[in-house]
């Protein structure tokens, strides 16, 4: 079954609690707690999500925790959460990890994403093709002169590798969507491990690129136009250009659950599809999947 249904260096954890009862120790006995880790990507939306249901099912409490794509998968491997939050796809190794721990992961589409390329307000390049961005991130380009702007070298930035964005970015852009292609980010990426610490770099570092999820990227810094090739067109990330398939760095975010959900997680997991949620989808800077 398939539905279409950011921050510190450390994993944070959120424990959201509905009418005065705490994830530890509720004095309401009848209390269900839905526990839902992973996606740095995801977790603002995440906990928007956990904060709106609570109020409407005082019952529910919701425990939504970041750290990664990859922290969240390995919990659900680990059979320590409920529902794993990805900004990417399940690797074919974790899923046979999957199924030798005896269960099929379950895969929600939840809403979509544009990944941002951005720099700092001050440089003056306005637009990159796949190819310019995969040679700045592989190494190969080194100067902001060689695709157009001022003589200065190039500081890359990137998610570090637990992070879905990461995995994608690399997949996708870096290695030009050529599953053969075995590229790598140049050894001097610098590797954030969180969505502010590539903002602040970029608004401090007038010689920054970096990448992050669309709602992730604020609007003092400039967002870089794509093209596929050169000649263009050359296309901004908007939630407009995502559903019109213009803009080339776009994805799906993802929630798995170990086998088909059941009771108050898949009644939740209904929710998340739902007008009302996707409403808070597209709030936050994230593409909405009904429309």
């Amino acid at each position: 079954m398939r539905l279409v249904c950011r921050f510190v260096p450390l994993i944070f954890v959120f424990l959201l609690a509905a009418c005065g009862s705490s994830y530890a120790g509720s004095s309401n006995p009848k209390t269900v707690y839905i526990q839902d880790k992973g996606s740095d990507t995801i977790v603002n939306l995440a906990l928007a999500w956990a904060e709106k249901y609570q109020t409407e099912h005082p019952d529910i409490s919701i425990s939504v925790t970041g750290g990664g794509t990859g922290t969240g998968i390995a919990a659900l491997l680990n059979k320590t959460t409920d529902i794993a939050n990805a900004s990417r796809q399940m690797q074919p190794v974790e899923i046979q990890q999957a199924k030798t721990d005896g269960f099929d992961p379950v895969e929600f589409v939840v809403a979509r994403d544009a990944i941002a390329v951005a720099v700092n307000p001050a440089n003056p390049v306005g637009q990159l093709t796949f190819q310019q961005i995969s040679d700045i991130y592989s190494g190969r380009i080194n100067n902001w002169s060689q695709v157009g702007g001022q003589d200065r070298p190039i500081v890359r930035l990137s998610r570090e590798v637990n992070s879905g964005t990461h995995v994608y970015f690399r997949d996708v852009v870096v290695r030009l969507g050529d599953s053969k292609n075995k590229t790598f980010f140049a050894a001097d990426t610098l590797l954030l491990p969180s969505s502010e610490g590539i903002v602040s770099e970029l608004r401090q570092n007038p010689n920054a690129i970096g990448y992050d999820g669309l709602g992730y990227i604020p609007a003092d810094l400039k967002k870089i136009a794509v093209a596929r090739a050169a000649g263009g067109p050359y296309v901004f990330p908007s939630v407009a250009t995502v559903n019109d398939k213009s803009y080339p760095i776009a994805r799906d975010l993802y929630m798995y659950t170990a086998g088909q959900p059941s009771g108050v997680v898949k009644v939740y997991l209904d929710w998340i599809v739902s007008p009302e949620a996707q409403t808070i989808v597209e709030n936050l800077g994230f593409v909405p999947i009904l429309k």
